[in-house]
């Protein structure tokens, strides 16, 4: 059976796997299942992610630049704006996390917000390989997030298989 479901990556999945386990030197087929599933429309990110990733001034931001542009959705949209503003107004109110994570979470050049409040405009699934943590108090992991507004997360991994993605 398939997965009918369109996941939005998260910064760290590009980063992580550039700087170890998918470097492209080491696993360019991971680097080319990304773009064909993205071209395919079953995944995407963010342009906040973009702009983090381009922040590195490295291979990966230039492979993003030259190879998966495209689909670095805008996060200028009403709905994406309106979930964004409900994921703010929720993690303001929560009183288990600091307030330097608070305004960590609610920084403009954080793109995890935007990240979750996209997937949840979109229908998507986040993909990260941050951690669930439920006693955290100094930062607002993305799944905290996801599992507060009913959004479903995996890591690479799970959507690689989830996709049928093979590197070999």
């Amino acid at each position: 059976m398939s997965d009918p479901s369109r996941y939005v990556l998260d910064t760290n999945v590009f980063i992580q796997a550039f700087r170890g386990y998918y470097a492209f030197d080491i696993a360019p087929a991971f680097w080319r299942a990304l773009v064909r599933q993205a071209s395919n429309g079953r995944l995407l990110s963010i342009d906040r992610v973009r702009h983090e990733i381009e922040q590195g001034k490295d291979d990966l931001a230039n492979w993003a630049v030259s190879n998966f542009h495209r689909w670095f959705a805008s996060t200028a949209e009403s709905d994406v704006i309106e979930s964004y503003r409900n994921i703010m107004r929720w993690a303001q109110a929560q009183p288990q996390y600091s307030e330097a994570a608070k305004r960590q979470f609610a920084d403009e050049n954080n793109a995890d917000s935007w990240l979750v409040a996209y997937a949840e405009a979109k229908g998507c699934v986040v993909v990260t390989l941050e951690q669930l943590d439920p006693n955290v108090q100094r930062n607002i992991p993305i799944p905290n997030v996801c599992r507060a507004f009913r959004i479903d997360f995996v890591d690479t991994y799970a959507m690689l298989r989830a996709l049928g993605v093979r590197l070999g």
